[in-house]
């Protein structure tokens, strides 16, 4: 089973290069993060032409969330718990029924720039609901991924020039240092269980040259449960989506499963 998380930054501006990169690499299920639209807006036919069924947690122009799956999905939620006045679409979670059934948790975490302030504010209870979300997960002893746009510089090998990154929110202390706690539960970094060492990005601004000087970062993480890091069997980088037609920031990121 192979799974990938997407952040594809505006479903309309990527109505060309999502199905392009799909039917070419033919993923079992996807998590995507900023679609950028509405529930109703979300162009599923064209999915589901591709023989994927669409889940999405749209919000009108900011965030949104989406699942496509080739595979039958159970039990879709959507919203991360711990906070009922949170009306931004940052959390879907399913169970795909693949040879074991796995659960699925697709985020799109804050930013959290400026910092500090609200915004950063923001950032660190959501990753405190998601540390929260993670532990019930854990208690049930059942294979999870919570994969997507995590906004959080694990270690300085996950910049080009983590100088750069000092003062800002996805590499300030508090984020590691929160992001840490959450993988520390028990949760395993696939990219880092089977890839070491600098070099390795996600995420490539649009400004500065960045793809061009490979001025990148590592974003995008997949973190899998003690059960589901039993079934790792590879993992990767899509970097060369970058380098496409109309392309997101981001690529995508992927992981096999034996599931």
């Amino acid at each position: 089973m192979i799974i990938a998380t997407f952040n594809i930054n505006g479903i309309k501006a990527r109505i060309e290069a999502l199905p392009r990169w799909l039917e070419s690499t033919k993923p079992d299920v996807v998590c995507l993060q900023e679609i950028k639209s509405v529930d109703e807006g979300f162009p599923r036919q064209l999915f589901e032409d591709l023989g994927y069924r669409v889940e999405t947690h749209g919000q009108k122009s900011f965030n949104g969330v989406a699942i496509l799956s080739r595979l039958p999905l159970e039990d879709v939620t959507r919203g991360l718990d711990g906070d009922p006045a949170d009306e931004q679409a940052r959390w879907i979670e399913a169970t795909v029924m693949g040879k074991r059934p796995v659960r699925l948790c697709g985020l799109y975490l804050p930013n959290g720039n400026p910092a500090p302030g609200p915004k950063y504010d923001y950032k660190l209870a959501w990753m405190a609901r998601l540390e929260a979300r993670v532990k019930s997960l854990l208690a049930s002893e059942e294979p999870f991924l919570c994969i997507g746009d995590y906004n959080v510089i694990p270690q300085a090998e996950d910049a080009a020039r983590p100088e750069a990154w000092v003062t800002d929110a996805l590499y300030l202390p508090q984020s590691r240092d929160a992001l840490r706690r959450i993988v520390h539960l028990g949760l395993t970094d696939a990219f880092r269980a089977r890839v070491q060492g600098p070099g390795h990005y996600s995420f490539w601004d649009y400004q500065a040259n960045s793809w061009e000087r490979n001025n990148g970062i590592r974003i995008d993480h997949l973190l899998l449960s003690p059960q589901a890091a039993d079934m790792l069997v590879d993992v990767g980088i899509d970097k060369d989506v970058r380098a496409g037609d109309k392309p997101s920031d981001h690529v995508p990121v992927w992981v096999n499963l034996d599931a």
